[in-house]
């Protein structure tokens, strides 16, 4: 027992250091306006310090909720004395730790003939490295992994995915019982699909597929019937939960589905793929995907028991589904398609056999892995430092001005978001569309209560003001990229919300 411990734990240190590895590698590329500065990356901590500061909770959210994502953001601002830099780096780090958790689920229990924490860590080191090889700042590239490093691109999402598949050949894997994997894989589709309904085409659909097959083929139909009725009721489940949150969302998601534009959807796909694989980086992450799926398809045919070829078919199946139903809906998003770098990594799992080597030389390949991780993840650490704490002088400007200010002013969503996370108080400023209208959309709504504002904030990313009187800054500050418009004593009147 106690060399079962010892091995889980060395497993979980190898996982810290490969986050880290990770994370650090991502922040300090381009990729670090992604984590740290975009606009839609903020809602959670948005979300999660709104929540906190005890202020009217009345927000106009998406389709998605980011329920997990934000208990666990609101957890570490409310504990951890560092800064929102600080807590979205850690954060990343936490979400690749959950990652490796579902992982080694996936891999299944320790046997005489398997190494599943070994191939757990593997398995996360592939993702790990397909998130490095990520290094533009566009949200709307074709570079998936590192979405897992935010926490707004559906981090919770992946992570319970590849919690539902372990959870699956857990079920599968047993001769009996399984009444708490079959409680869990319940209760882990109702809180995905109630965050987040995509976690109905990421996970439900194909995993219903797969066991649908299986009550087909499997002698244990009963069990197969079982796991099907409780995935599938769970995310009803979730679905009528969020009937009484609906006030929140201000988008159900369904006017993304226009599949009468799939020609479009796959030009726009395809187009980002051309330049996904235009960079060496872009085609070490393709070959590495391709790898995986091949490796995947292989292990499905050749198979020796069900959980290893569920796995090994999830692996490889999802990606096609949701690629074809991207297209087919006609959508036009990239972080729609992140099964498709997460999901193949399972074929790494899914047959964690051990390796026949003599013991003193698998002790020393394992320390030798071990000394190296470490060393890796302790030099990280000041990458890491120095990529959350990288100054900014030009958003210092801003919100020292406002700030100092004690009025009220405004600016349009991609602008104002940033210096709106990092202010004082988040209401000082209000974001609003190029006609001063209150844009309700990832924000409390509670902020237009205001009814007018005294200066606007603007950089090279808003649209030029049409405002319905015309009106005269007495003041231009200069702030770098940014610059604030005073009005000083004229207000600004607030036109009505809109999402």
């Amino acid at each position: 027992m106690r060399r079962v411990w010892v091995r889980e734990l060395a497993g979980w240190v190898g996982a810290l250091a490969v986050a880290m590895i990770t994370v650090a590698q991502v922040a300090s590329s381009a990729r670090a306006d992604l984590l740290f500065r975009d606009g839609d990356s903020l809602v959670v901590a948005m979300f999660a310090r709104s929540v906190l500061s005890g202020a009217p909770l009345d927000w106009a959210m998406s389709s998605v909720l980011f329920l997990p994502e934000s208990a666990v953001f609101a957890g570490l601002d409310a504990v951890l004395p560092v800064d929102v830099n600080g807590l979205l780096t850690i954060n990343a780090v936490i979400n690749m730790l959950a990652l490796y958790g579902a992982l080694r689920l996936v891999s299944g229990r320790r046997r005489d003939d398997t190494a599943p924490v070994s191939w757990a860590l593997l398995g996360l080191a592939v993702f790990g490295i397909l998130a490095m090889t990520d290094v533009s700042g566009s949200r709307d590239a074709l570079e998936l992994a590192s979405l897992l490093l935010t926490t707004t691109y559906y981090c919770s999402t992946v992570i319970a995915v590849v919690l539902s598949v372990g959870l699956v050949r857990r079920v599968i894997d047993r001769d009996e019982g399984g009444t708490g994997s079959l409680i869990a894989l319940g209760a882990t589709a109702a809180v995905s699909t109630l965050s987040n309904p995509l976690f109905a085409a990421w996970a439900t659909v194909p995993i219903a597929l797969l066991l649908a097959v299986m009550l087909i083929r499997s002698p244990r139909r009963t069990r197969t019937a079982t796991m099907l009725v409780v995935l599938v009721l769970g995310t009803a489940m979730g679905f009528l939960g969020r009937i009484p949150l609906r006030a929140w969302i201000a988008n159900t998601g369904a006017g993304y589905a226009q599949p009468e534009l799939w020609p479009e959807s796959a030009g726009y796909y395809g187009t980002l793929l051309l330049d996904r694989t235009a960079t060496p980086a872009g085609i070490i992450g393709a070959l590495i995907v391709l790898a995986l799926i091949a490796s995947a398809i292989a292990r499905t045919a050749r198979a020796g028991d069900p959980g290893t070829r569920f796995v090994a078919t999830v692996a490889w199946v999802t990606p096609v589904l949701v690629a074809i139903g991207a297209i087919a809906l006609g959508t036009h998003a990239a972080r729609y398609l992140q099964p498709l770098v997460f999901a193949p990594v399972l074929a790494v799992v899914a047959a964690p056999r051990a390796w026949r080597v003599p013991r003193r030389a698998g002790a020393l390949l394992a320390a030798a892995a071990t000394v190296v991780l470490v060393i890796g993840g302790t030099f990280s650490v000041p990458r890491l430092a120095a990529a959350s704490a990288a100054p900014d002088a030009d958003l210092a400007c801003v919100t020292d001005w406002v700030d100092a200010s004690g009025r009220v002013g405004a600016g349009q969503f991609w602008t104002v978001r940033l210096p709106k996370l990092h202010l004082e108080d988040p209401a000082r400023l209000v974001q609003v569309d190029h006609e001063l209208n209150g844009y309700a959309w990832l924000v409390s709504r509670a902020d237009f209560d205001v009814g007018e504002v005294s200066f606007l904030v603007e950089d090279a990313q808003t649209v030029p003001w049409r405002l319905s009187s015309p009106a005269i800054p007495d003041e231009v500050i200069d702030c770098g990229r940014y610059r604030i418009l005073d009005f000083g004593e004229n207000g600004l009147p607030l036109g009505p919300q809109r999402s």
